[in-house]
């Protein structure tokens, strides 16, 4: 399988990563008026899709044991199910980012979600495993907190924010944030257990997991939306022909991003290619304020909010990277 063997690839494949989880949700933004909900199901389908194509292209190179379906033949079967299992809860975790976007928009549903996926994931990996700086990584986590904090505020003090669809938006961001920070360990397990899975092998059945829990998840939201009437199948055979292409495009972006983290990982260690793929949010909020326009008319109090949480994200990323490489 391909593999980077100077920091320099290595870095362009995290920088690469970032841009496109912080990049995937222009897609939704761009189809007008079709549901998430239904959205979503080409986008699955895209995850899993350029996973394969890129398992059976960079991920098959060489025929040594590396090579993807020889990897998944000698894996544990524990660390399939494992891969999966994060799947079905990634999955969960991005719907209601998905719908956040759509009641939020990317400027505040990324940072407030992924802030507290951060938090989340560092005090569980650190649980589980006690390594690095502790001071450090406290720092970090308050750092975090408080990025969130002021995305929060910044989206309050938006002169149009519908006072209940905002405290229904950062109850759903930060639930999705949980559920982001909760999946990864399982990944983590099947990439260091027993005999393990490479990176092309991970993003496999992680997308697998993500796209057959759409039946469950997807399915409940069709009928249990957050926002709006219910939806049905035959909606979704109704829609526009955009809205199909730029599912699978938001999809296989999203995949690309998260095979170059993974693969990248393998030179530089988790906890850069971690750190750098989670400045995600900022491209995100990024793409939010100055493409789509979503501080249209905010005061001067929003956008001293919104470059404080850029400030403090960016730092919380920082002492968090150097605290997992500390001595």
């Amino acid at each position: 399988m391909f593999v980077p063997h100077d920091f320099v690839i290595a870095l362009i494949m995290m920088i690469a990563s970032a841009v496109c989880w912080g990049s995937w949700a222009n897609t939704y933004k761009g189809v007008r008026n079709y549901r998430f909900e239904l959205f979503y199901w080409d986008y699955a389908l895209g995850i899993f899709l350029i996973s394969l194509v890129l398992a059976f292209t960079m991920g098959s190179t060489a025929d040594d044991p590396s090579r993807f379906l020889t990897n998944v033949h000698n894996a544990d079967n524990s660390n399939i199910a494992s891969t999966m299992f994060a799947g079905v809860i990634f999955n969960l975790a991005n719907l209601l980012l998905v719908a956040a976007i759509d009641m939020a928009g990317m400027a505040i549903a990324f940072p407030v979600a992924i802030g507290i996926a951060l938090v989340v994931g560092v005090v569980s990996s650190y649980i589980l495993q006690p390594k690095g700086h502790a001071g450090l990584l406290a720092a970090g986590v308050v750092c975090a907190l408080v990025a969130v904090i002021l995305d929060g505020k910044a989206y309050g003090s938006l002169p149009t924010a519908n006072r209940a669809i905002s405290r229904k938006s950062i109850v759903t961001c930060v639930v999705s944030g949980i559920l982001m920070g909760v999946w990864a360990p399982f990944v983590t397990r099947s990439m260091t257990h027993g005999n393990t899975l490479g990176p092309y092998s991970v993003a496999v059945f992680l997308t697998l997991g993500a796209l057959l829990s759409c039946f469950v998840w997807n399915v409940y939201f069709m009928k249990h939306p957050l926002v709006g009437q219910p939806v049905n199948f035959a909606e979704f055979f109704r829609g526009p022909a955009t809205g199909h292409v730029l599912g699978l495009l938001g999809g296989c972006i999203w995949g690309i991003g998260t095979v170059f983290n993974l693969v990248a990982a393998h030179f530089t260690g988790v906890a850069i290619s971690y750190a750098i793929g989670q400045s995600a949010p900022m491209v995100a909020a990024l793409w939010g304020v100055l493409a789509w326009k979503e501080f249209r008319g905010a005061n001067r109090q929003a956008y001293v909010y919104l470059a404080g949480m850029f400030v403090f994200y960016l730092l919380s990323i920082l002492v968090i990277s150097y605290a997992n490489t500390a001595s």
